[in-house]
C-alpha cells in the first residue's frame, strides 16, 4: 500500500477510536466543559457537524499524512513510540495554541475541569498515537 494512503487509513482508525472515547466520555458526563467538537465549532462560528468534520480532517489528513511523511522515517524506535510521540506533540500544540485561542487559557486551565484538562487530553492523545502507530505498522506489512 502507498505510504500516504497507509497514513490516511491509520489516521482514520486512530480518529475513530478517539471519537468513540470522546463520545463515551460525553455520555458518562465526564468533564462536560471539555467538548472539543463544540469548541472547534464555536471557534469557527458553526455547528457540531462542522466541528466533527474538522476533527476528522485533523485526525485523518493532518496526523495521518504527518505520520507517513515525517514520523515513519524517524530512527527513534518502533511505530508505537513514534505514534505516541506524534500524539504528544499534537497535544502540546493543542494546549499552548488552540486552547488559548478558544478562550480556555494555556493548557485549558481556565476551564472548570482545571488541571484534569491537560491530563485527560494527554491520555487521549497517547491512545490516539498508539492506535495510529499500531495501525500504520500493521498496514505497512
Amino acid at each position: 500500500m502507498n505510504k500516504l494512503i497507509t497514513g490516511l487509513v491509520a489516521g482514520f482508525a486512530a480518529t475513530v477510536v478517539l471519537s468513540v472515547l470522546m463520545l463515551v466520555k460525553g455520555m458518562m458526563g465526564l468533564m462536560p466543559d471539555v467538548n472539543m467538537i463544540d469548541m472547534l465549532a464555536r471557534q469557527m462560528g458553526s455547528g457540531p457537524l462542522i466541528g466533527w468534520c474538522v476533527h476528522l480532517m485533523i485526525g485523518i489528513i493532518g496526523y495521518g499524512l504527518v505520520y507517513a511523511v515525517v514520523f515513519d522515517g524517524l530512527a527513534i524506535g518502533g511505530h508505537i513510540t513514534k505514534g505516541i510521540l506524534l500524539g504528544t506533540l499534537g497535544w502540546l500544540l493543542m494546549m499552548v495554541i488552540l486552547m488559548p485561542m478558544m478562550g480556555a487559557g494555556i493548557f485549558g486551565l481556565q476551564m472548570p475541569s482545571g488541571v484534569m484538562v491537560p491530563v485527560v487530553t494527554l491520555m487521549l492523545h497517547w491512545i490516539f498515537g498508539l492506535v495510529l502507530g499500531l495501525s500504520y505498522a500493521k498496514l505497512s506489512r
